[in-house]
């Protein structure tokens, strides 16, 4: 229940590398880090200290909260809602490592250790949230909250917590608390064998293997020396490997001419938890549902989607739908007639096949070249990582002043992650900042951030945060550096600016501090995804990797004009994936319910989606909902924030200054830094000074009439 334990920028579960063992009393949790800023020593800590620590968390928190309870002082913020924000310092800090480096250094023991811990932390959550004691206590200072002279971010704190008290089981009867106790046992274990299959499912059993080099005809010299250098490390010398991370995946379809072999890679992704063998994630996800379904009625709602979204801008299901089919209908549209026109190439090369869902890469490339004589090939020499990077420290540097410092004193997780110290222009210290770009088979798919500790100011003293970004890019290969792609580089910017919500993190209260709704989430990160496309930033990160020439005129010009580009295609299939989730979270306790693929097919057919797109991500393989909770009845919330996102660029367009520093530091203070202090739409309005326009989002997709 109290969110510390795992960082709010998180949304995944991370384990930290494995050493040798070392004695149980030994163990660098139990004591101050005695490290640089304060770092994790992840040099001395070992599998042997992951238990005893948690153990040892879990133990003195439940006496802080203890001490709280027995305390025979009439309640007040001062007695009970302060010290219980600040319990649990120990299971904070081992929570952080243990939960924040999972995703990228995970084996055998740590997936042990998870399986071990997971139970015991959702027992000890439920015994706090369900601790009557404690929650008389909680209640009593929220019913005389404003008539105990407290300032309004404290009223906010004890109402945020009266919230949770209640959402999370506490004014059940015990035998419903009970029934609650075992359903969110049964959800842990549940979301957690759905991570563990589908990471299998995309690191482990599938691999393409090229033995004939004419299978590679299409393909640019930088994805074969990769997928070269992929099978030498497997021990297939002389081969080419091809695997399902996006790096290796998404180039492979975008330019392999072997129709066979695309169909082939494809039908390995979008398979993956749907092979009928042990990693099957089918029935597991129908369970998590139903279960879910189950806790919703429980507590006082008739859908999981209703109790989701309760606590979020939107407010109600219903408002999302909504929301999500006056978006999705323009965009059915627009992708029917992408894909009329891919079909007329297919047509022209004499191709006696219709257009298939592992097409639409290869011949959207095709599309993209004929009509703005611009292809994926021309713009990653220009995207070199380490250049993209200081591209984006220079965005945060013109917008709010900060600089970014090397910094090479600090044990690391792996030794292929960057840190940075990020500071004021003053030179104030503000937090760390780690970088994390590879692919490796212990790390999960995707991008993420996280933090290995949150801003937080107590007595006066602020405490720096680590923050963390988390990514699976392109590798370098021989003498080619690391390259990225335009999604790459855009997703990088965007991590970032979930990376600088973390750094500018202000306030002295853990619940509210940087906290912000499910909806709101991703505006910090999406509006930073704008800065990475105009031309004044373009010119200063896109040098070519040979040559250091500057990014043309030319090119950035073709970048503009194809910004509307495939829009249907990639708005459909994010829309598709954000119904397909809220219909799994529309589902009623007790509901009769078809099996996964079922029930999946006839929420796809209900929106009418073509047989060219599949949902972004198929329920098998959908960790965003079905491995946590965090974004259940709430993958809708990335287009959410989009229109938030477009609308606050809009702001500094309109100045005519897209480094409008007067601008960024409302933004920074009202969006960033005081974030938790009100409600999402209300720290929007302060910024913007009105209601945010879907305008601007239409615009930017080519999807207003």
């Amino acid at each position: 229940m109290k969110h510390t334990f795992i960082s709010l920028l998180a949304m995944t579960m991370l384990v930290a590398g494995c050493q040798q063992p070392q004695p149980k009393n030994d163990n660098p949790f139990f004591e101050a880090y005695d490290t640089p800023h304060q770092t994790p020593p992840f040099d001395k800590i070992t599998t042997d200290h992951y238990m005893p620590a948690f153990t040892k968390g879990m133990e003195e928190q439940k006496a802080e909260i203890e001490t709280i309870v027995k305390n025979q002082q009439e309640p007040t913020f001062e007695n009970t809602i302060l010290p219980y924000d600040r319990s649990g310092e120990l299971l904070d800090k081992v929570s952080y490592v243990f939960y924040n480096l999972k995703g990228t250094e995970n084996n055998d023991q740590f997936q042990a250790i998870a399986r071990e811990v997971t139970p015991l932390m959702s027992k000890h959550e439920d015994e706090i949230s369900m601790n009557m004691d404690l929650f008389k206590r909680v209640k009593a200072v929220y019913t005389n909250r404003e008539s105990s002279g407290l300032n309004p971010s404290q009223i906010r704190v004890v109402e945020k917590y009266y919230q949770d008290f209640v959402r999370n089981g506490a004014d059940l009867s015990a035998e419903d608390q009970e029934k609650l106790k075992k359903l969110n046992e049964e959800l842990s274990m549940l979301q957690l064998k759905f991570g563990e299959n589908q990471l299998a499912e995309t690191n482990k059993n599938f691999s393409l293997i090229i033995e004939d080099e004419k299978d590679l005809a299409g393909l640019p010299e930088g994805v074969i020396a990769a997928a070269s250098e992929t099978a030498e490390a497997a021990g297939q010398t002389g081969k080419w490997m091809f695997t399902l991370q996006k790096p290796s995946l998404i180039p492979f379809l975008q330019y392999a001419d072997n129709r066979d072999l695309r169909e082939k890679i494809y039908r390995g992704y979008f398979m993956r938890g749907n092979n009928d063998n042990e990693f099957d994630n089918k029935v597991t996800l129908h369970k998590i549902a139903t279960t879910r379904s189950e806790r919703a009625r429980l507590l006082g709602f008739d859908t999981h989607g209703e109790y989701a979204i309760d606590v979020n801008m939107a407010k109600t299901p219903e408002k999302v739908y909504e929301f999500l089919h006056n978006l999705y209908n323009p965009a059915l549209e627009r992708a029917k007639s992408e894909v009329k026109e891919m079909q007329a190439i297919i047509d022209r090369e004499g191709g006696k096949f219709e257009l298939a869902s592992w097409d639409w890469w290869y011949y959207a490339e095709k599309l993209r070249k004929e009509k703005y004589d611009l292809d994926e090939s021309q713009l990653t020499p220009y995207f070199k990582l380490e250049n993209v990077r200081e591209g984006m420290f220079w965005v945060a540097n013109q917008l709010y002043g900060i600089t970014f410092e090397k910094v090479n004193n600090i044990p690391l997780y792996n030794p292929n992650v960057e840190v940075f110290e990020v500071k004021e222009a003053d030179g104030a210290h503000i937090g760390l900042l780690y970088l994390d770009y590879h692919p490796r088979d212990s790390k999960r798919s995707g991008a993420w951030c996280t933090s290995f500790r949150d801003a937080i100011v107590k007595d006066g003293k602020r405490t720096a945060p680590l923050v963390s970004i988390v990514c699976n890019f392109t590798k370098p290969t021989g003498d080619i550096p690391a390259l990225l792609t335009w999604d790459e580089v855009t997703t990088l910017f965007h991590e970032f600016g979930h990376g600088l919500h973390g750094l500018f993190t202000s306030g002295e209260y853990s619940r509210t501090a940087g906290v912000v709704p499910t909806d709101y989430v991703e505006l910090p990160s999406q509006i930073m995804e704008n800065w990475a496309g105009e031309p004044a930033v373009l010119k200063y990160y896109a040098k070519h990797y040979k040559t250091g020439e500057v990014i043309s005129d030319e090119l950035i010009e073709k970048i503009q004009k194809s910004g509307h580009f495939n829009q249907g295609f990639g708005t459909v299939e994010y829309l598709a994936a954000s119904l397909l989730d809220l219909d799994w979270h529309s589902i009623k306790a007790g509901e009769t319910v078809a099996d996964a693929l079922t029930f999946e097919k006839a929420s796809m057919d209900k929106i009418g989606l073509i047989d060219e797109i599949i949902p972004r991500y198929r329920s098998s393989y959908f960790s965003h909902i079905f491995s946590s909770g965090y974004y259940s009845a709430g993958y809708y919330v990335y287009i959410w924030a989009a229109v938030l996102d477009s609308d606050a660029f809009n702001a500094f367009k309109e100045s005519g200054d897209i480094f409008n520093k007067e601008l960024a530091a409302k933004f920074r203070q009202h969006c960033l830094s005081e974030v938790g202090d009100g409600e999402g739409m209300d720290q929007y309005r302060k910024f913007r000074g009105q209601d945010p326009s879907v305008d601007p989002l239409l615009e930017k997709r080519g999807l207003k009439n």
